[in-house]
């Protein structure tokens, strides 16, 4: 049974444990603290570049990877017919004790479902492709799943900066290939894969995939909100 590390965290701090620490062991050698809180946040609190990308959700919206729901329950709460897709049982829980309307607990790589207008994948999201190779795959699983006219919303971020003063090794492949594990109460998650992928790269693959790529905000600090729509 696979373990749900970030779920418990989630319902923990649903539930009013908001001491404990959840935390990401990382491929590059570091322990980084995630902030709970960040799931839960409040539209107010939400950064220029998820507000940009809240206005230009349209249609009946898939939000993937959805966590404990914070932008799902926004656009529900603008009357907007909107999904949320998430792996872990227990961040669905919460979700639905939130008041989400519609939740789907599935592997979004494996989903096979309605279609939809946009497909949002917040908070870096589209890393669950873990690789380039796999964002391939997601890219080709995301047409099975778009109206015609759809878009893909989505932001990421150039990691370039953590290989500039040579503390962190660069590995052989791509840069932007991270290797996570979740930890919360001395227990760990099942290591995965995540992807930061850089604008140059993002094209070329989304132009060999037969997508077009806006990128429509940079925050200054190497993260941007793209959108993509099937040329044909």
């Amino acid at each position: 049974m696979r373990r749900d590390v970030l779920g418990k965290a989630l319902r923990d701090y649903l539930d009013g444990n908001h001491d404990e620490k959840l935390l990401l062991h990382t491929g590059y050698g570091e322990v980084e603290e995630m902030p709970v809180e960040e799931f839960f946040r409040l539209p107010e609190d939400f950064p220029e570049l998820e507000r940009i990308a809240m206005a230009l959700c349209d249609g009946h919206v898939l939000d993937i990877g959805a966590g404990a729901g914070s932008h799902t329950l926004y656009l529900q709460n603008r009357g907007m017919n909107v999904t949320a897709l998430e792996r872990s049982p227990q961040a669905c829980a919460v979700m639905r004790a939130r008041g989400i309307q519609q939740v789907i607990q599935a592997d979004f790589l494996q989903y096979q479902g309605n279609r939809y207008d946009t497909l949002l994948f917040m908070m870096n999201g589209i890393g669950l492709a873990g690789t380039l190779d796999g964002l391939r795959k997601l890219l080709q699983h995301c047409r099975s799943l778009l109206n015609r006219g759809g878009q893909l919303l989505f932001d990421s971020s150039d990691i370039a900066y953590l290989y500039t003063d040579g503390s962190v090794d660069r590995p052989a492949g791509y840069y932007g290939e991270i290797r996570y594990q979740y930890a919360y109460k001395g227990s760990r998650s099942v290591p995965f894969h995540w992807l930061f992928i850089d604008q140059a790269m993002l094209i070329d693959i989304a132009r060999s995939e037969g997508w077009v790529v806006q990128i429509l905000y940079e925050d200054g600090n190497d993260q941007y909100l793209a959108r993509m729509e099937l040329v044909n």
